[in-house]
């Protein structure tokens, strides 16, 4: 395959396809961890907010929001590490398949 273009990053995982598979399934782990009851919990913070106002946020309702959407932002970081090794190993797998036909 032609990887022209590509991040040392890429070239690396290319190479070492049993790293990139337990590094994709390190990220699906983490990713299924982090997103396991957050729309709940997002939902009821809001919830929360939008019935007891500025009382809630002085409870702290302000911070537990800022930390589930900082949750959220490393769910996807984790989901797109993820999607991006999937990529390399499936790359890799149907290259592998046309050189042997």
């Amino acid at each position: 395959m032609d990887q022209t273009g590509k991040s040392a990053f890429y070239k690396f995982l290319y190479r070492h396809w049993p790293l990139t598979f337990v590094v994709m399934t390190v990220a699906f782990l983490v990713f299924g961890w982090l997103s396991l009851h957050l729309v709940e919990y997002a939902s009821a913070n809001l919830s929360l907010i939008h019935e007891h106002g500025l009382q809630a946020l002085q409870d702290g309702a302000l911070q537990q929001f800022l930390e589930l959407a900082l949750k959220a932002m490393c769910t996807v970081f984790f989901y797109l590490i993820f999607k991006a090794t999937e990529s390399i190993l499936v790359q890799r797998l149907f290259t592998a398949s046309k050189e042997t036909t």
